[in-house]
């Protein structure tokens, strides 16, 4: 399908394997997939009921030329524990993936899907958002810097990375940071971010929603005034307790916290327009 004879763009929220809810959205804003395009805002599994189901449907989907998506923190960690990096946990129902009959078709596929995608030319779309510091073709020159060894043919390179993809430093963006500590911490900013302080360092404990305390000197990074909300409107998901929240015409969520017995949402990129479905396994 050519992107010019697109009737409707949705962005959805984290689907974390949720594919039951998945279906019933696509069934509620009347998907066509001759005439509308699907933007996943990443997250595609992990705690729902049926991870490998949704992944084989939105690959599926992806193929046929009517979708695309980013990568989230539970698509990587799903990356690291079929690459024997990472050890499954209980919490975490990714095993139907790992065990699959194509499981290896379905992770190569997965691991060369973007961190960062244009929607548009005035949206940018990221799982857990953009910093304050970060401009959108700086976001999306360094996220390439990731997809790039994410995709690497050698699988050395790829686990390489995947060894290290884990830690809370660097927390702050420096230039200069190279190597895994400089792919670790973009991974960081673009899949895990909630909290920065004015100068866009990280802090990963808080996780709650925007009434609660937090630590001090840091907010929700949207707060700070953005470099990329001044040209681009960002869209991510990642943050459940913001429920979708509309953040400012420049900012949007779309993490209904489905996988938490909560919706899943749709936002309708040409009249900012918002479906949501309950989640009907819950």
């Amino acid at each position: 399908m050519s992107r010019e004879n697109v009737r409707f763009n949705y962005v959805i929220g984290d689907v974390q394997g949720c594919f039951e809810a998945l279906k019933a959205l696509l069934k509620a804003i009347q998907f066509d997939a001759d005439q509308d395009y699907i933007w996943f805002a990443g997250d595609l599994v992990a705690r729902g009921e049926n991870s490998v189901g949704a992944l084989r449907f939105i690959k599926k989907l992806c193929e046929r030329g009517c979708a695309a998506t980013v990568l989230g923190n539970h698509d990587l960690n799903l990356l690291a524990v079929a690459r024997g990096i990472k050890k499954l946990k209980d919490k975490d129902h990714i095993d139907d993936v790992i065990h699959a009959l194509e499981s290896d078709e379905l992770i190569d596929w997965l691991r060369k899907q973007p961190l960062c995608l244009f929607p548009n030319p005035q949206t940018i779309l990221t799982h857990a958002g953009i910093p304050n510091i970060w401009d959108a073709e700086q976001t999306a020159v360094l996220a390439k810097e990731v997809e790039t060894v994410l995709a690497d043919d050698d699988f050395d390179v790829l686990d390489s990375f995947l060894k290290e993809m884990y830690g809370a430093e660097p927390a702050l963006w420096e230039d200069n940071l190279q190597g895994n500590a400089r792919r670790r911490c973009i991974t960081n900013y673009l899949t895990r971010m909630r909290l920065t302080d004015a100068q866009g360092r990280l802090e990963f404990s808080f996780k709650d929603a925007l009434d609660e305390p937090m630590p001090e000197g840091f907010q929700p990074w949207f707060e700070f005034e953005s470099k990329t909300a001044q040209t681009h409107q960002i869209i991510f998901g990642h943050w459940a307790a913001l429920q979708g929240k509309s953040i400012s015409s420049q900012i949007q969520n779309v993490d209904g916290g489905c996988v938490w017995g909560h919706q899943l949402i749709a936002y309708r990129l040409e009249d900012k327009e918002i479906f949501k479905v309950d989640n009907p396994v819950m």
